[in-house]
């Protein structure tokens, strides 16, 4: 899974007019949609300042995994992290693994959404909340399904909110 947040958007809001911060998401979804699609994921939901793409085994491939590491990054230079002058959007992502509900949820004998549910998109969630601007935070447990070496990238052990493990991970940015 990726989760991607532009960092900073409430404080971007009120410094556009509405119009302006709708144009800047607007052109953000489509920069987003655009790698999620390239990178072979389905794009779950665009929600507030947020993007959620599943690199689902079935679509992705067995090299999903690799694939949401390769699409965090794409969307980071897409957005024009790692450039002179900076990023046009400052964005953040979390990108984790694991096995998830992934269906229809609301009351019994109605359809009310189709969502997923699970710790996995929770850690998800939380890494791209915990991610700065211009950063991939990569769990332990999606390197290892990618066999991605992240050489010499830093490696930070977090707390995330509401869980009592803490999640280790590899600070990945544009360039590397």
């Amino acid at each position: 899974m990726l989760f991607a947040d532009v960092r900073g958007s409430t404080a971007l809001a009120e410094s556009m007019s509405t119009r302006e911060f709708q144009s800047l998401m607007t052109r953000f979804y489509g920069a987003a949609n655009q790698v999620l699609v390239h990178t072979d994921a389905f794009v779950d939901k665009l929600v507030g300042d947020e993007v959620i793409g599943l690199y689902i085994p079935g679509i992705a491939g067995e090299d999903h995994a690799r694939r949401a590491i390769d699409g965090a990054k794409e969307l980071l230079r897409a957005t024009g992290h790692g450039r002179k002058g900076g990023p046009w959007v400052p964005v953040g992502v979390g990108v984790h693994t694991g096995e998830i509900y992934l269906g229809t949820v609301g009351a019994e004998g109605t359809y009310t959404d189709f969502s997923m549910l699970g710790d996995p998109v929770n850690v998800t969630a939380r890494l791209a909340s915990n991610a700065a601007e211009g950063e991939v935070l990569v769990s332990d447990d999606a390197r290892a399904a990618a066999s991605y070496d992240v050489g010499g990238a830093e490696q930070r052990d977090l707390s995330l909110k509401g869980r009592d493990e803490s999640v280790n991970v590899s600070v990945l940015h544009a360039a590397e």
